[in-house]
């Protein structure tokens, strides 16, 4: 008999008005591991009036009671973070080295949350006219809410409610229905750090929960990582409610190997952006522009380091594990077939692999493509899975344009050994985030995560500055004060004489 995942509100578990759940498996055996509870409009209220209730004192709180809360839980989760992985294997069905990755990105934004005292320091200009002063303070926006995906159950959450609650906010998180442990987990990781209650609550849900949170008159912003559709929706959604919003969606990310660059380094980070956490990121690379002549070459050499890839259960200690779903996994499969019937040479097809695990898993091998057409769906679709397509072209120029033209802007690499021609990639490629020999150029905490075009919505990253701006409101506090010596009160307003 499987067990039944509840919200998490007000520091307590809560079963919730609603009757409604949904499965979550375990992708490795294809076998339902528990059933989720999916939130009513009522049980979001329930969770929004918990952290309204909880804000005003949390608010209020001295910098020093939040950051010692927090540096609490970043040594809980320093502690038990072999726990949390487990989880994430369990249900995501990264291997154990991945989900200890999405875990140590994760604590860097905890870290840098901790130096939320000197990151909320405001600016003074004294006696800008006679005793007047005018300076600025930073301020929490009130209930905040996060909408987190299935493929970083830890990570993402982590990348916002550190800053948030730092700031003086109180959280409703939304996780994947797919894979919602952690964030209970985290939650009452909190909780045991000393957090109050109220101020990180956990709804699970579906749709009608997204829409309730982004319909609310009490939420003040939404914080999202997802597909791009429902980026768009979820920006287009909120903002028409009034409430500022961070919407991450998509990608693209294409791999531009120049002929003078260093091939085993390159046919390295191909193997490991393409395939590792089974090509379920949104910074993985999906696309590798060869500028001939290296796409032979590059591609004996990826395929040899994919011959040495062992597909199967996260906790065997292989290299990758399954994809989330069966209906996932049949959906990136089936691009197989598209790219044969559109001209690509299939290289590699993952279909045939043998994986370390239940027959039942929901099993892919690592697939490779040469030959790609950019009018194919293989080109066009974000595919989210261990798919890898060779581009070849004759030129950096085209590559340039190549990767210009593309609708998602989020994270893209150069393999070379030029410098000027890295520094002249950097400039001109219409990318947010950018690698030169780096495959996945993901910024450390303290810089902000986010792409262009397609890949975001709304002006704000993640992280970093722009989510310490994101998760605050600017006050400008013009001052006068009388001096002593005029011993009366004067409401009147500077005059010169």
């Amino acid at each position: 008999m499987t067990t039944t995942l509840n919200h998490w509100i007000n520091g307590v578990e809560n079963e919730g008005a609603s009757t409604r759940t949904s499965p979550v498996f375990n992708p490795a055996r294809g076998e339902i591991s528990t059933q989720v509870r999916l939130a009513s409009t009522a049980d979001v209220d329930a969770a929004v009036a918990s952290a309204a209730a909880a804000f005003p004192a949390w608010r209020d709180a001295s910098l020093a009671k939040r950051q010692s809360i927090l540096f609490n839980f970043r040594e809980l989760l320093n502690q038990r973070k072999g726990e949390l992985a487990d989880i994430l294997t369990a249900e995501h069905g990264k291997v154990t080295a991945d989900a200890l990755g999405e875990i140590a990105r994760g604590l860097e934004v905890v870290e840098f949350a901790l130096g939320m005292p000197h990151l909320l320091k405001g600016d003074y200009s004294e006696n800008v006219s006679t005793d007047v002063d005018v300076y600025t303070i930073r301020q929490a926006l009130g209930v905040v809410g996060i909408i987190s995906p299935f493929n970083f159950p830890a990570m993402v959450p982590l990348w916002y409610f550190p800053i948030a609650i730092a700031a003086g906010n109180t959280v409703v998180l939304k996780p994947s229905e797919k894979d919602p442990t952690a964030a209970n987990w985290m939650a009452a990781l909190m909780t045991e750090a000393g957090l109050p209650d109220g101020v990180l609550n956990v709804v699970h849900g579906d749709k009608e929960a997204v829409d309730a949170l982004l319909e609310h008159p009490t939420v003040q912003a939404i914080s999202f990582v997802g597909s791009t559709p429902i980026a768009k929706y979820i920006y287009e959604t909120a903002a028409a409610h009034g409430k500022r919003v961070q919407a991450l969606g998509g990608a693209k990310n294409h791999m531009l190997v120049l002929p003078d660059a260093d091939l085993n380094l390159a046919a390295d980070a191909a193997v490991n952006a393409g395939f590792g956490s089974a090509g379920e990121r949104c910074m993985a690379i999906s696309v590798i522009v060869a500028v001939e002549p290296v796409a032979d070459e590059l591609i004996e050499r990826i395929t040899a380091r994919m011959a040495g890839l062992r597909v199967g259960d996260g906790m065997r200690g292989c290299d990758m594990g399954p994809l989330i779903t069966e209906a996932h996994r049949d959906r990136v499969a089936s691009y197989i077939d598209i790219a044969a019937a559109d001209g690509a040479t299939v290289v590699v097809d993952g279909r045939d692999v043998e994986a370390d695990g239940e027959a039942s898993g929901f099993w892919l091998g690592p697939t490779l493509f040469d030959r790609v057409s950019t009018d194919s769906a293989v080109y066009q679709d974000e595919i989210f899975g261990p798919v890898l397509s060779i581009v070849r072209v004759d030129s950096y120029e085209e590559g340039l344009q190549l990767i210009n033209a593309s609708r998602y802007g989020n994270g893209t690499a150069i393999f070379t050994n030029d410098g000027g021609a890295a520094r002249r990639f950097q400039n001109e490629v219409q990318v947010g985030m950018v690698g030169i020999n780096v495959p996945i150029p993901v910024p450390v905490a303290y810089h902000s995560f986010g792409g262009w075009k397609d890949s975001l919505f709304g002006d704000a990253k993640a992280y970093g500055p722009a989510g310490i701006a994101f998760f605050t409101r600017e006050k400008a506090v013009t001052s006068r004060w009388l001096d002593p010596s005029h011993g009366g009160i004067n409401l009147g307003f500077p005059q010169h004489d």
